[in-house]
């Protein structure tokens, strides 16, 4: 075992601590494991700084890009709650084509929370077409956060999917006006799965 995994568990407890405290020393500690060794480290490295507000774009570039899907899971998770610039933004459209679902799951998500407009299309393309329910599922709900009438057919089309994501796309149509919408909630009153049914139900006035 060497020096490192000896002192691994006594740096991720000095990362706990670091994430609520406000001195230099702890300070320096977060930003020098943003490049720690093991994925654990900078996880934490990159939560107590997101919280602490330490970092600057290139670290969080970094993070997004890092080789460890947990730690791009958690940058995101940061950037969803407001952290990042511009570029950062931007740079979470590359994650749409993430190997790790999860990555993917986690990019549609913040996008919609920080309501990153010109990533539509790619949104569009991950509720059409990924291959994981669950990236389609997230998907179909962040373009009904956005509202854009551009993605309308696709959240329509989403009704002919699995039972989650129809039940998403029912919610999602919502945010849209118009006789497509109206067919289109009134052929998901019909679907076999109750849960649908029950999501239409719940749209329409008392």
């Amino acid at each position: 075992m060497d020096r490192d995994d000896d002192t691994l568990p006594e740096r991720l407890t000095a990362l706990v601590r670091a994430s609520f405290a406000e001195d230099d020393l702890s300070r320096r500690l977060v930003l020098d494991c943003l490049e720690a060794p093991d994925p654990r480290s900078r996880v934490l490295a990159l939560r107590a700084a997101s919280r602490r507000e330490l970092l600057a774009t290139p670290a969080w570039l970094a993070a997004l890009r890092d080789h460890d899907a947990g730690v791009r899971r958690e940058a995101l998770v940061a950037i969803a709650d407001g952290g990042g610039d511009a570029t950062v933004l931007a740079a979470l459209v590359d994650l749409l084509d993430d190997d790790d679902a999860l990555v993917v799951e986690h990019a549609v998500f913040a996008l919609g929370e920080r309501q990153y407009t010109p990533a539509l299309a790619r949104l569009m393309h991950v509720a059409r077409d990924h291959e994981d329910a669950r990236c389609r599922e997230v998907a179909v709900a962040t373009l009904g956060v956005l509202g854009d009438d551009r993605a309308l057919a696709v959240v329509i089309g989403a009704l002919d999917d699995k039972p989650a994501v129809r039940r998403r796309a029912v919610v999602a149509l919502a945010n849209f006006d118009g006789p497509e919408v109206a067919a289109a909630l009134d052929r998901a009153r019909d679907d076999h799965d109750w849960q649908t049914r029950a999501a239409v139900a719940q749209l329409e006035p008392d």
